[in-house]
């Protein structure tokens, strides 16, 4: 079974380069440090049977490694940022393993690689909502850019998240920042014992929930809000007041 690695933090790289020599069937045919040095391999090269993949890289994400050259090899990302599970499932991943790697959950990523062995084919949507559920890791932190800067903040200090202009925003004491998400995706994530979607436009936090209005409809107040009030779309009012009751 071939397989490549594409991390650029030498330290990582050689840590699963000894995990994975632990399993006799697996010949590691390249490792890639950048998303330019992996258009140009993967261009180059027979595409392996499976990658090992970080997300992050020093020049971009490795998603735009296979948006340049597309691949029908399985990928199994490997990174400390847990925001981008649902985009790496889209793009026949079958595992997603938050840094640091352990043994155990390396085999059990490999096993499940094995078992789309008979199909030969990345898994289906259906597949994919099952790995979600199954394997999903509730979104702790988000990684924004600022500029040329990258910064972490933490879901904790999110009082909302907003879509304006097709861009989905997330607000906290500090500023509001643009992410890569769209609503729908947060839905998926995020802890829904805290985050609530009140309409199309607004997920909430209950921990920052300052004051509701019940009349004429449902309006809330957060503390740190782009707005003065936030209006819970009529179709939503139940389903918002048992989320309340949680």
């Amino acid at each position: 079974m071939r397989i490549a690695i594409i991390e650029d933090e030498k330290p990582a790289a050689r840590k699963l380069e000894r995990l994975l020599g632990l399993f006799a069937d697996l010949e590691l045919v390249a490792t890639i440090n950048s998303v330019e040095e992996g258009i140009e391999w993967f261009s180059e090269n027979q595409h392996p049977d499976l990658i090992f993949s970080d997300i992050v890289l020093g020049d971009g994400l490795s998603f735009d490694i296979f948006e340049k050259v597309p691949t029908k090899s399985f990928i199994i990302y490997t990174t400390a940022f847990d925001q981008y599970t649902l985009k790496a499932f889209k793009l026949n991943s079958i595992d997603y393993l938050l840094k640091p790697i352990m043994e155990e959950d390396l085999k059990n990523a490999i096993e499940k690689y094995k078992s789309f062995l008979p199909t030969a084919s990345p898994p289906n949507s259906h597949e994919i909502k099952d790995l979600i559920k199954s394997d999903k890791q509730q979104l702790s932190r988000i990684l924004v850019k600022i500029g040329y800067n990258l910064k972490i903040v933490q879901t904790d200090e999110v009082s909302c998240f907003f879509s304006e202009n097709k861009i989905v925003y997330l607000q906290t004491k500090e500023r509001t920042f643009p992410t890569d998400f769209t609503l729908d995706e947060l839905q998926e994530v995020l802890d829904e014992k805290k985050f609530f979607r009140v309409n199309r436009q607004f997920i909430l936090n209950s921990d920052y929930i300052k004051n509701i209005h019940t009349s004429p409809y449902y309006k809330v107040e957060l503390h740190f809000q782009p707005e003065e009030e936030i209006t819970v779309s009529r179709d939503r009012v139940k389903d918002f007041k048992d989320w309340l009751s949680r």
